[in-house]
């Protein structure tokens, strides 16, 4: 458990889940030199990704044009329904990450039952809009982190399933006790790199469907989550 200071959230939280036994959290929306930047150090997230949010205020896309986007050409990940589902049979809690408007397109009225813990956006008077960042004094701008470390401090804490894909999930991958990195077309990994240069254990993972089966195995007691990780791939 990390002994530094969390930093202020300029947004709620949802209530902590007390009676679970296991939480799963993601980030399942979806910038190539930009992420090599951040990986290396050479940039905050916060400040490469307000930049690019700036690009597309800047050439003149409202926001709603830009969800409206979003819901058109954003997909489900492969085996999210089925996963979802099992997670609601095992009275899993589930916390996503995310745009409302998209899950619910998606996943229709079960999105109703995910917590969504994110960022915000600020509509200006002009028709701009600009990120608000959750923990904007917050290098990541959104330190995901501080999702999980409430239930580490829980007398009876649950056990953490953390799903990442990227740069924007460096803040919460030390934090859960089962970390899934989703594999990318073409070979480009930065949270898997992140995690090998810290020694960070994780689960690569193709989709959902192969990520269930672990999850399964870990709740229903088959295997363990320190085995699942050490086998490092569903």
């Amino acid at each position: 458990m990390t002994s530094e200071a969390a930093p202020e959230s300029t947004l709620p939280y949802p209530p902590l889940h007390t009676d679970k036994k296991f939480v799963v959290l993601s980030d399942w929306l979806k910038r190539r030199q930009g992420n090599l930047d951040i990986l290396a150090g050479k940039v905050t997230f916060r400040d490469a990704f307000r930049e690019m949010l700036e690009s597309i205020s800047g050439n003149g896309h409202n926001f709603e044009f830009c969800k409206e986007e979003l819901k058109k050409n954003i997909t489900l990940d492969g085996g999210f329904k089925d996963f979802h589902k099992y997670c609601k049979e095992q009275d899993i809690l589930g916390m996503e990450p995310s745009i409302r408007a998209v899950l619910s397109k998606l996943i229709g009225d079960d999105a109703k039952e995910i917590d969504i813990v994110s960022n915000n956006v600020d509509i200006h008077p002009d028709g701009t809009w600009s990120i608000k960042y959750r923990h904007p004094t917050s290098g990541f701008g959104h330190d995901k982190s501080q999702a999980i470390l409430p239930y580490r401090r829980l007398p009876n804490p649950p056990l953490i399933f953390f799903f990442g894909d990227g740069v924007s999930d460096m803040s919460a991958a030390r934090h859960a006790d089962v970390l899934f990195v989703k594999c990318k077309d073409g070979g480009d990994n930065d949270l898997a790199a992140y995690c090998r240069r810290e020694g960070i254990p994780h689960i690569l993972f193709a989709d959902f469907s192969h990520a269930r089966v672990v999850v399964a195995d870990i709740v229903e007691g088959r295997t363990t989550a320190a085995e699942a990780l050490a086998k490092g791939k569903a």
